[in-house]
């Protein structure tokens, strides 16, 4: 069994719930759980009671909010990200644990097969792996605040999974949780992980299908019978004016419902 965490971002929209409700009519039509794969929406606490509360009726209705011990925060994405992990871990006994952007169109059932294929590997860390630069400028979007840990400047930082999508196995899910307290918090979430990692005795697989872009890119992978695991647009990264572009991108990237029946996980 896998766990999916579609961890969400707060926005103030006209209809708060709006888009995870379209997640949850084109990415999640059937009942996941029959193939191995348990999708939640990874929420914490937010300094805006609106919100609170639209979350909290929307929960009421579908049941699937996995409550984190967490106020929301861009800064505090790291935090949020091990608070998940030790959550998830404590709560479900899978094989694998998947953190999603909930702006990003996954296709589930071509992501139970991606996983199935590493099942028999302890230690796993799945997704499009990048190295980008060190941001020491303050006034950019990326700043990283410790710059001077990662060397001269211009230097790259390790290889690391794109937060946008990845997937990790059970131990390194279970190492995460253990040592909560000892693990360094970056300021980009993707790079934290990848700095937990980074030492240990961990399998690194670089899956581009993890990271396609929104049509026509995904739908020319689909067409050519490569169905993409997940497609977001790097500019935006995630998918751009998402709420309104997710159905687009299902309709011309989607796996089609028997892919989820078929997976062989």
């Amino acid at each position: 069994m896998g766990i999916i965490n579609f961890n969400c971002v707060f926005i103030f929209r006209s209809n708060p719930g709006c888009f995870e409700a379209s997640l949850r009519a084109n990415l999640i039509s059937v009942s996941v759980l029959i193939y191995g794969l348990g999708p939640h929406f990874g929420c914490s606490a937010t300094s805006n009671s609106i919100l609170d509360r639209a979350i909290d009726s929307e929960d009421a209705q579908h049941q699937d909010f996995l409550r984190l011990e967490h106020v929301e925060g861009y800064h505090e994405l790291s935090a949020k990200t091990k608070i998940f992990f030790s959550t998830a871990v404590a709560k479900w006994d899978a094989e694998f644990y998947v953190k999603v952007d909930d702006d990003v169109h996954v296709n589930l059932g071509t992501l139970a097969a991606t996983l199935a294929r590493h099942r028999s590997k302890p230690r796993v860390y799945i997704g499009c792996m990048k190295s980008g630069p060190v941001l020491s400028q303050k006034s950019v979007k990326y700043h990283e605040p410790e710059y001077w840990k990662f060397g001269e400047g211009g230097n790259k930082y390790f290889r690391h999974a794109t937060g946008q999508i990845y997937a990790i196995s059970k131990d390194i899910a279970t190492y995460i949780s253990i040592n909560q307290p000892l693990l360094h918090k970056y300021a980009n979430e993707d790079v934290s992980l990848g700095s937990w990692l980074i030492g240990l005795e961990v399998e690194h697989i670089d899956d581009r299908n993890m990271c396609c872009g929104t049509p026509p890119d995904c739908e020319w992978k689909a067409q050519a019978g490569n169905v993409c695991v997940a497609s977001f647009d790097w500019s935006c990264s995630g998918i751009c004016k998402s709420v309104e572009k997710i159905k687009f991108v299902h309709e011309r990237c989607g796996e089609g419902e028997g892919a989820v029946w078929s997976a062989l996980f």
